[in-house]
């Protein structure tokens, strides 16, 4: 189990913009800020200070207990920027891996140890808190990682699977491998192969401290992990400890940011979708009147949502008979049961339960 409770910096409204003809105002940056603040996460990145005055303004617009960051490139005009943006906390970010290393910087190994180093300093003097970001970090030697991480004084050191090509088993692996104080640590994951939350989760099994997430994974390409399935995954699990934020509210705020960013979900997304906690099947709604978990995997009111039961043409006899046993008829007999049943049939569309009741009691 991990030592303590995971850290969240949520990069919603910066990877957001990351994706092709995306952008957002300021006021809707302000928005989700605040609705963010209100579920409790830790650190909130706003932008890139350097690419805009936007980055400062949603830091004037807002009053929030969440701390601000921005990110910044290893160059000193990055970390003035980033100061004059008015945010909370510098993230410093580098390619590490050999490959991106060299064709993003055309640097060497001591060439970027030195760049890096300078740079976290001169972030440091500044009197903020200092992150770095190890981009391509999953696919950099552990022992060059070290090395580099030794030489850093940052709050977080956050190794990014910035391909998203990493799976749990790799992520254990080189989580294994890394000498690096764990709780020093942070993770950033793509979810190009659909896999990571379970490679957050996988990472805070690791005693990883701080975990980057998103609001319904929104970011760059496939996304990142999304903050609603990391915090029910760790609150229904009991293999790894959970954030400290309030369940009850995060199904509410996650709707306020995507209300706020005028984005939207499939119907089918997991926690947040209109249709997870939907349920027509004749089999699942009887048993469910009885029993939800029967059917589910945990119950959507410790997060803040709700389920909703249908009954229709898909109905058959154990549906029809606990509802009349809902309405009030404790023992139903046989052509009561199979009269209800025939009038859900009829129906052009199915019913949520409140109408059905009525139905059921109305014969």
């Amino acid at each position: 189990m991990a030592a303590a409770e995971p850290v969240l910096l949520d990069v919603t409204c910066r990877e957001g913009e990351q994706r092709p003809g995306a952008s957002y105002t300021t006021g809707q940056k302000a928005a989700a800020v605040r609705a963010l603040d209100d579920l409790g996460v830790d650190y909130v990145q706003v932008g890139f200070p350097i690419a805009g005055a936007q980055t400062g303004e949603v830091c004037d617009a807002v009053d929030v207990e969440t701390k601000l960051t921005g990110i910044a490139r290893a160059v000193p005009k990055d970390v003035e920027a980033a100061v004059d943006a008015g945010v909370d906390v510098i993230d410093v970010f580098a390619p590490t891996s050999e490959r991106q290393r060299t064709e993003l910087l055309g640097k060497d190994a001591d060439e970027l140890r030195s760049l890096v180093g300078e740079t976290v300093d001169s972030a440091t003097e500044t009197g903020l808190e200092v992150h770095f970001t190890a981009m391509d970090g999953f696919r950099t030697d552990p022992a060059f990682l070290d090395n580099l991480f030794d030489s850093i004084d940052a709050t977080y050191l956050t190794i990014a699977d910035t391909v998203g090509s990493k799976t749990p088993f790799e992520v254990s692996s080189f989580l294994h491998d890394l000498d690096t104080d764990p709780t020093r640590l942070g993770v950033h994951f793509h979810d190009d192969l659909g896999v990571a939350t379970a490679n957050a989760l996988t990472a805070v099994a690791h005693d990883v401290q701080k975990v980057d997430v998103s609001v319904a994974g929104i970011g760059e390409r496939a996304g990142n992990v999304p903050v609603e399935e990391f915090v029910v995954a760790a609150e229904t699990s009991r293999a790894v400890n959970r954030p400290a934020l309030d369940p009850s509210t995060l199904i509410p705020r996650a709707s306020d940011v995507l209300t706020a960013l005028d984005e939207s979900v499939p119907a089918e997304k997991s926690v947040l979708g209109a249709d997870v906690f939907s349920h027509e099947s004749g089999l699942h709604t009887a048993a469910m009147l009885d029993d939800p978990a029967t059917f589910e995997p945990f119950d959507p009111a410790v997060f803040g949502g709700s389920r909703t039961l249908y009954f229709g043409p898909q109905s058959g006899t154990g549906a029809a008979r606990r509802l009349l046993e809902r309405a009030g008829d404790d023992d139903p007999d046989e052509s009561r049961v199979a009269a209800l049943v025939e009038t859900l049939r009829s129906l052009d569309e199915p019913v949520p339960t409140d109408e059905a009741l009525d139905i059921a009691r109305g014969l």
